[in-house]
């Protein structure tokens, strides 16, 4: 029988992307019932890189790969995107998506993604909260949670603390976590805590590092970078190039094996 086939892109040959991949694979920790496709060459230019995306994701696209996990790279690989879940999403034609970064019983998405913190309060919108909700209560349901109960983060401190330390949370936040028949807004300062203790089973927060500051904190080395809203399964490690360690040996390849198994992990639900 012909297992189906999960496509690897190695991202940057310059950083640890390669090193990563092969640990991985190496581990004897994935997913037996997939086989896995390195899609990239180590020896590459930098630039290539870009094309390996573009190569898994139209593979996904036509049915002979069952996901897609890409390897870190550096912005300028997918300029003028700002990254790798935007580039997908235009080149798959996806208007409503959002990232998605998921450890354990730990998960959270982000209305506005790799924006200045200038531009943050001017882009989030009622339309863009309740589309990140739904996105993610799907999300957190093909894992087997029937009712999810998804907090939504303010954007100002105390989450307003009534209109006193911003209105953002009243006119645009409150309105749509009712729509979304969400939990919120929650001030940021503890709804994570709140979230890894069992309250929450997903936070939806506002913008990066609102949200991935406290994500990392808890799983640096086993977090993985999900796309919502795509039509095939994309996941990433949630880590950089590290730039500094690539070609030393000494890279952790536990957030790799942890986006590839959890990429094995949808693509069965998908089924």
């Amino acid at each position: 029988m012909v297992k189906p086939r999960i496509g690897i892109t190695l991202g940057d040959p310059a950083g640890i992307g390669p090193e990563v991949v092969v640990k991985a694979l190496a581990s004897g920790k994935l997913d037996r019932r997939y086989d896995y496709e390195v899609i990239g060459n180590a020896r590459a230019p930098r630039r290539e890189a870009r094309q390996w995306i573009i190569a898994g994701a139209k593979r996904c696209l036509r049915g002979e790969l069952a996901a897609l996990v890409t390897g870190p790279i550096i912005k300028e690989i997918v300029t003028p995107w700002p990254g790798q879940t935007e580039f997908l999403a235009d080149l798959s034609g996806t208007k409503k998506f959002a990232m998605l970064l998921a450890a354990g019983k730990l998960r959270v998405a982000l209305v506005t993604t790799h924006l200045p913190v200038s531009k943050v309060a001017g882009l989030i919108t009622r339309k863009k909260i309740v589309e990140v909700v739904e996105l993610t209560r799907e999300f957190c349901q093909k894992l087997g949670i029937r009712q999810p109960r998804i907090a939504v983060t303010g954007l100002n401190p105390h989450a307003g603390e009534g209109g006193l330390l911003g209105n953002e949370e009243k006119r645009i936040i409150a309105p749509a976590v009712k729509q979304a028949h969400a939990i919120g807004p929650c001030s940021a300062d503890t709804v994570f805590y709140r979230a890894v203790h069992g309250e929450f089973d997903a936070v939806v927060a506002m913008y990066h590092d609102q949200g991935l500051a406290p994500f990392k904190l808890i799983a640096f080395d086993n977090g993985v970078n999900v796309t919502l809203g795509l039509p095939f399964v994309r996941t990433a490690p949630d880590h950089g190039t590290a730039l500094d360690i690539a070609g030393k040996g000494v890279a952790r390849a536990a957030g790799m094996i942890a986006a590839i198994n959890l990429a094995a992990r949808l693509a069965r639900d998908r089924k």
